[in-house]
């Protein structure tokens, strides 16, 4: 690997990892170590994610392209293995609407001794505590998240290296709402509704404060376990901040 890009779906995934890095035109791009690398987000599902990648392949130097594709972000645990905050490399990608299978590389500065297997599966809706179970049960999956197989997709097409780091933000019986029904057609979130309609449902209030601390926790790990694949020593305050 020389020359990545790192692709979340929300700001806050990416906001440790690039608070300091230089932004232009939406992209946010430095060094790790000797590698080169341009991260972008665009908002949640498939769409957004792609226009992502996309985004990032066109800003690339066309005498120097990137070679390798990082989705990093948020996902919900399978296991009761995995809690909050905890990130991980993740080994494989499981597409649940078509059967896909994306391997990952291995990443550098671990072998692969040090790495455990972690499987995500992707969906295109927030998995509830019955579909985790399923979900676990049927791929032996320890993950799942809405974005990854899009990023793995769009890597294996063009040709590129594909790797994939998660932090873990709801545990295995955690039930969050439906936050497609206030997702726009782009991959935001319209927030003034969701809020609205949270004051209306106050089942959702403890894990919603629960997954708002978590987000915040794992997105500090997140960026710290990127550094640390990345290269063999991360870079002094680039990460916890």
């Amino acid at each position: 690997m020389k020359r990545i890009g790192i692709v979340a779906a929300l700001p806050s995934e990416l906001r440790p990892l690039t608070r300091h890095w230089p932004h232009h035109a939406h992209l946010a791009h430095n060094r790790i170590g000797d590698i080169e690398a341009l991260a972008a987000c665009s908002g949640m599902g498939e769409k957004a994610v792609t226009h992502a990648c996309e985004r990032i392949l066109a800003a690339s130097n066309p005498n120097a392209p990137i070679d390798t594709l990082i989705s990093i972000g948020y996902a919900g645990s399978l296991s009761c293995g995995l809690n909050p905050p905890e990130a991980v490399a993740v080994r494989e990608v499981i597409d649940a609407r078509t059967g896909e299978s994306f391997p990952t590389q291995n990443p550098t500065g671990q072998s692969k001794d040090q790495i455990k297997p972690q499987r995500l599966v992707t969906l295109d809706h927030v998995a509830n505590p019955e579909e985790k179970r399923i979900l676990g049960t049927t791929h032996q999956a320890t993950l799942v998240d809405m974005e990854a197989a899009t990023v793995a997709r769009f890597a294996r097409t063009h040709d590129l290296g594909f790797l994939c780091f998660k932090a873990i933000t709801d545990g295995q019986n955690d039930e969050l709402p439906d936050f497609n029904r206030f997702t726009t057609p782009n991959g935001r979130l319209r927030i003034p509704a969701f809020v609205a309609w949270t004051l209306w449902h106050p089942r959702y209030w403890r894990v919603l404060g629960d997954l708002e601390k978590n987000s915040r926790r794992a997105a500090q790990q997140l960026a710290q376990l990127v550094l640390t694949n990345l290269v063999s020593s991360p870079p002094p305050d680039s990460a916890g901040e």
